[in-house]
């Protein structure tokens, strides 16, 4: 399916209170759950039937799953049990770790946590097998409804569930974030990140800590009191080492996730502390600071109550600061939106948002390795206009997300490898061409091309304007995107998308010259000889004499021209309204179609007789043409070829038609002012 432009023009972040409801039925939940208790059955989800296809996709499920109810479990089914905590989250024979991660730190913030797992819901008197969920999903907010059929085998919960056995809040999230993404299978693998935003519409950045900032202690620090979600790993060197235990009890290629961050007053001095929680609900650290390590024994018990120190298996732990950043890679920090912050909270982002599309033949371009193409990508100009506090640049954040990318797994899509630039701008509007990129190189870009969901960096340029182009790495790639620019001071961002203009010269009125050139002399023997005595050629005579000279025209590749396309130059050159074209007509269409011969050719770089679809802006441009991503992509959907060609004949038809509608828009314009004048007349 060929991918539309979407406007990207800047837009506010969604609010969860608008959460659209997505089954299939139109009905939201509560209509659900009263239909349910008015008919006194329980709700069967058909959008997510308990069959083998909501489990897995690429397999059959190794074990015979049974699907049951939590009161077919359990005698006492409870649906959140003394609050939801970190404790629920205990991980099953599902590769998603990512995802647990998240849900671990989702409960630090009972505001967000109670967007996502609404609190009006319940196994008691009003149960009706219903349950629903919120999730953003690229600036929307999605309400998510599932019936309680779980996998079970032999009588117990296959994927996540809680420490407490009687509640089912974790593994009912886990079932509705599958269905948001097609299948249990396809939570397989992926970033916690990812999961963090879906739960937040915040934006993420990712951090080696080996090459983390000087000030990165006070990043996290700063980001947990912002209330942002903190997710740590460490990375593996070969597949056989995933989930591999260090001497240490850390897991190599498993998600944790980052729940505080403390001073510690120890043996007359301030030590810095990070506490880090594993969703397996067990297995911890065993070095300086853990559980049962003897330095909390220097620590007075006071200190242990505000740190909630505790020597239990439950998959928690304290570790010095600095034996952090030796023994984890990567950390991962979700910013929430300013709309998932709680009120009182100082600290707030402001946050811009634009939606667009990469299209095959016309908006992508690939990066700056592929120059002749690069320039086609949609622009974004970013104007920064306030300092930091107390700084001499501007603090942002910009995430640029392909969207969609896990819920097409089941059809073979793979994440797109992905990045951006940033340019300074030249000062003027509109799209910038190829030869600006040519000759300026960037300010700032992404630190790599990478394929996830999301890449995210945190840049500090001095005020002024900028221009971001968000790209795939290979040119002709399509998907849609998310791109998100987060600031600590007000930004303001536009779509560099042109404006639809037409700038036709004045129609051409040619005089006779005292003598014929030897190509008129050709072209009137030629007229003469299709048009007969009447000196008129019809429809059907264009297209042979048409037809007949431009195959015989050098450097262009042509295949034919058709009636209907001979008619419509008819309707565009005929002033007399005959539906034929006089010689002098016939002239001036010539006279028209040279200058577009001229412009095909200037615009065929390779000299191949076509003419790349990507140049197609540039070349309507020269004609007179400016128009925007939307229209130009439908007509690279509907002029070029496999190879993103355009042969001549289609590049004329499409001029053709163009002309035609300019002309019926200025004649709609007159007449819609005749009509304002006459109606303010009277």
């Amino acid at each position: 399916m060929p991918y539309l432009y979407q406007d990207s023009k800047p837009r506010p972040s969604a609010l969860p209170g608008t959460a659209r409801p997505t089954h299939s039925s139109g009905k939201g939940y509560e209509e659900l759950r009263q239909e349910c208790l008015r008919r006194g059955v329980l709700f069967e989800d058909s959008d997510f039937p308990p069959c083998n296809s909501s489990l897995f996709f690429s397999e059959n499920p190794p074990i015979p799953f049974v699907w049951k109810r939590p009161g077919d479990i359990v005698k006492d089914p409870k649906f959140i049990l003394g609050g939801a905590t970190r404790t629920d989250i205990c991980q099953g024979d599902l590769g998603d770790c990512w995802l647990l991660a998240a849900i671990a730190s989702l409960t630090l913030n009972e505001k967000t946590l109670a967007r996502v797992v609404p609190l009006d819901q319940n196994f008691g008197p009003d149960y009706a097998g219903i349950f629903h969920f919120q999730f953003w999903q690229h600036n929307e907010w999605l309400d998510v409804v599932i019936d309680d059929r779980l996998p079970t085998f032999k009588g117990r919960l296959v994927f996540l569930h809680s420490a407490d056995l009687n509640e089912f809040w974790s593994a009912l999230l886990e079932k509705a974030y599958a269905k948001l993404n097609g299948s249990y299978e396809a939570l397989k693998g992926g970033s916690t990140i990812e999961a963090m935003e879906d739960f937040t519409g915040g934006i993420g950045e990712m951090y080696d800590v080996k090459a983390a900032p000087d000030n990165f202690y006070e990043i996290l620090e700063k980001a947990l009191k912002r209330c942002s979600m903190v997710g740590c790993s460490i990375d593996t060197s070969s597949a056989a080492e995933s989930e591999a235990r260090t001497p240490f009890g850390l897991i190599k290629g498993h998600a944790y996730s980052v729940t505080g961050i403390e001073e510690v007053s120890y043996r007359g001095r301030q030590v810095r502390l990070i506490r880090i929680r594993n969703p397996w609900g067990q297995v911890e650290w065993n070095g300086p600071w853990s559980d049962n390590s003897p330095e909390w024994h220097s620590v007075s018990p006071s200190e242990q109550r505000r740190l909630s120190q505790a020597a239990r298996d439950d998959g928690e732990f304290w570790m010095k600061y600095e034996d952090f950043k030796v023994h984890f890679d990567k950390v991962e920090i979700c910013n929430l939106t300013p709309d998932a912050l709680e009120d009182n909270t100082a600290h707030k982002w402001e946050v811009t948002i634009h939606q667009g599309s990469w299209v095959r033949g016309s908006t992508a371009g690939g990066c700056r390795n592929f120059l002749e193409t690069f320039w086609t990508n949609p622009q974004i100009k970013l104007h920064l206009t306030e300092k930091d506090d107390g700084q001499d640049d501007c603090t942002f954040i910009a995430a640029l997300m392909q969207k969609g990318r896990r819920k097409l797994k089941k059809l073979g899509a793979e994440m797109l490898t992905i990045g951006y630039s940033i340019y300074e701008s030249p000062g003027r509007d509109g799209h910038l061409g190829k030869d600006f990129f040519r000759y300026h190189p960037s300010k700032a870009r992404s630190k790599t091309y990478i394929n996830l969901r999301e890449v995210s960096n945190r840049f500090k340029l001095p005020p002024g304007d900028y221009v971001l182009i968000p790209t795939t790495f290979e040119p002709h790639q399509e998907a849609d995107f998310c791109l998100r620019i987060f600031s600590e001071k007000k930004a303001i961002t536009e779509d560099l998308d042109e404006n639809v203009a037409i700038d036709l010269p004045e129609p051409l009125h040619p005089t006779p010259s005292p003598q014929e050139t030897e190509e008129e002399k050709q072209f009137r023997a030629l007229f003469e000889q299709i048009s007969g005595k009447d000196m008129e050629i019809s429809a059907e005579e264009l297209e042979y004499v048409l037809n007949t000279v431009l195959k015989k025209t050098k450097n262009i590749k042509f295949k034919n021209l058709s009636l209907i396309s001979c008619r419509n130059i008819i309707s565009l050159m005929d002033t007399s309204g005959n539906g034929k074209l006089e010689f002098s007509e016939f002239k001036v269409f010539w006279e028209k179609m040279k200058k577009w011969i001229s412009i095909f050719l200037q615009f065929d770089f390779d000299k191949s007789g076509s003419m790349s679809s990507y140049e197609l802006r540039g070349a309507l441009k020269a004609a007179g043409y400016q128009l925007n991503n939307y229209l130009l992509q439908l007509i690279v959907l509907r002029y070029s070829d496999e190879q993103f060609q355009i042969e001549f004949d289609d590049f004329l038809n499409c001029l053709i038609r163009l002309e035609n509608a300019s002309r019926v828009f200025q004649a709609l314009s007159v007449k819609n002012k005749e009509f304002i004048n006459l109606n303010i007349g009277e």
